[in-house]
């Protein structure tokens, strides 16, 4: 498809190795009439290290892509070429773009993608946990009650999970993929394709001794679970048994029955608790209408 034709062209751009742009990504950006960046900054250093001569860029980010996206589209109804980047890699991705893209695909305006660099590819690809099927979670929430609730949605789906998180919210987010998902293998894939490029692997247990001074860009891989390895219903139902005897409340002995136990993930272990507790009323109910029989 001749890079001249008119339409929103969705460029993937390297993740830190300027080598790592296409040719095709490069011809599409020098032909541009507009080009859409996240970071207008970024976007033009990319541009000097790549070679490219340096045009004035139009910043399109989360908070003012639904206000910039009217004056796109009136460059794209007027047969300009549209060029949409990302701070790095792939746009769309946890990143703007997604409503534009809608948009033109109401009003029929071609969008075409340059496809290259990916983090959760990219990660998946070195990381020797199994690639497929996975599931990409984004950045994950800034609350803990929001992590907890995607963790807990994703705990039984099957799978690897990939999901970027910054430095300082990186210990507390595995130590909450442990609590719900229970024990996998994991890496940490940081400044990926940079020159202090690292991928930490390790169990999901040990995630402790590798979050301290992790500096640059973080995609976290969570392994499916374990399932070869997991323990029995009965010894699952014999130590949750005794942490509720014990006074415990449901989702608190849920929580210490996991550490106890391999590839029960709390959630689930909470959920057993509460069919103890149904069966605990039932049988009381029976009791008491005997008695009162």
């Amino acid at each position: 498809m001749p890079l001249t034709s008119p339409r929103l062209w969705v460029i993937a751009t390297p993740l830190g190795n300027p080598g790592d742009l296409s040719p095709r990504a490069r011809r599409a950006l020098e032909g541009a009439d507009l080009v859409l960046a996240e970071d207008t900054r970024l976007a033009a250093r990319l541009f000097r290290e790549c070679g490219i001569p340096l045009r004035s860029f139009t910043s399109f980010f989360e908070h003012n892509e639904e206000k910039r996206q009217e004056e796109v589209l009136s460059a794209l109804r007027s047969g300009g070429n549209v060029a949409l980047i990302t701070d790095a890699g792939t746009p769309l991705l946890s990143d703007p773009g997604y409503r534009l893209v809608t948009a033109c695909r109401k009003e029929n305006i071609p969008v075409s993608p340059i496809p290259g660099p990916s983090a959760p590819v990219a990660a998946l690809s070195a990381a020797g946990l199994p690639p497929v099927p996975f599931s990409f979670l984004g950045f994950l929430p800034r609350d803990v009650s929001g992590r907890k609730k995607i963790l807990e949605k994703y705990a039984p789906v099957p799978g690897s999970l990939v999901f970027f998180e910054r430095k300082d919210r990186l210990e507390e987010s595995l130590g909450l993929a442990l609590e719900i998902l229970g024990p996998r293998k994991f890496a940490i894939c940081r400044e990926m394709t940079k020159e202090h490029e690292e991928f930490i692997c390790a169990d999901l247990a040990d995630y402790k001794k590798y979050c301290q001074n992790l500096l640059g860009e973080i995609t976290v891989v969570i392994g499916p679970a374990e399932t070869e390895s997991r323990s029995a219903l009965a010894d699952a139902k014999e130590i949750l048994q005794k942490f509720l005897e014990s006074g415990r409340k449901p989702r608190e002995a849920a929580r210490l029955a996991a550490r106890e136990l391999s590839g029960w993930p709390s959630k689930e272990l909470y959920s057993l608790a509460g069919q103890f507790r149904d069966g605990q009323n039932n049988k009381s109910g029976t009791e008491s209408d005997k008695i009162d029989n």
